[in-house]
């Protein structure tokens, strides 16, 4: 059991009998009236985004919750097969499972959250940003635009995003992995 003043980004509660992560926070304290806590909360089951008010003092319901090193091994018709960086044990997840698996390359390693009590996997959190290939693009026009112009790019996951013109084929950029977009040239 916590209160509403320990709640912060990334901790999983449980909400109306399931496992949420909060996402998103504010401490309110209005001048009149009674404290409270604005959150968004990420149902680790469904993957839906809800928003929820607690009033401040309230108790919560924590979730014993471990983090655990695993590899990205391969994607095939029964989903993503990450293999335990400790043990060697492997586990299946499927989609639903991974924000940004768009931009998941073989031999990459993410975090997966566990539920402790029940040993059984929540989340797959992969790195925040990523060096990958652009394997096409159109060739970018000097003096086409007066403006920051960007064009499609498509990289080696299969993922397409869109970058600026001076981008060419076969270069690596830094993609954000939480929003998709380019960041700069992966340094050599």
């Amino acid at each position: 059991m916590a209160t509403t003043s320990e709640i912060k980004n990334g901790l999983c509660l449980e909400h109306n009998g399931e496992p949420y992560q909060v996402i998103e926070f504010l401490h309110v304290k209005p001048g009149k009236g009674n404290a409270f806590v604005r959150t968004k909360l990420r149902n680790l089951d469904t993957g839906r985004v809800l928003e929820h008010t607690f009033p401040a003092g309230n108790k919560i319901n924590t979730i014993n919750v471990e983090y655990r090193n695993y590899q990205f091994l391969y994607k095939d018709a029964e989903g993503f097969h990450f293999m335990n960086m400790d043990d060697f044990n492997q586990i299946i997840l499927q989609e639903g499972f991974i924000d940004g698996s768009q931009f998941m390359i073989d031999g990459m390693e993410v975090i997966i959250l566990f539920h402790a009590d029940e040993e059984r996997p929540l989340s797959c959190q992969i790195p925040p940003t990523v060096a990958l290939e652009v394997t096409y693009t159109e060739p970018g026009v000097k003096g086409n635009t007066a403006t920051n112009a960007t064009k499609e790019a498509t990289l080696e996951t299969g993922a397409v995003v869109r970058v600026p013109l001076f981008i060419e084929q076969n270069e690596k950029i830094v993609i954000d992995t939480a929003t998709g977009a380019y960041k700069e040239r992966a340094k050599a």
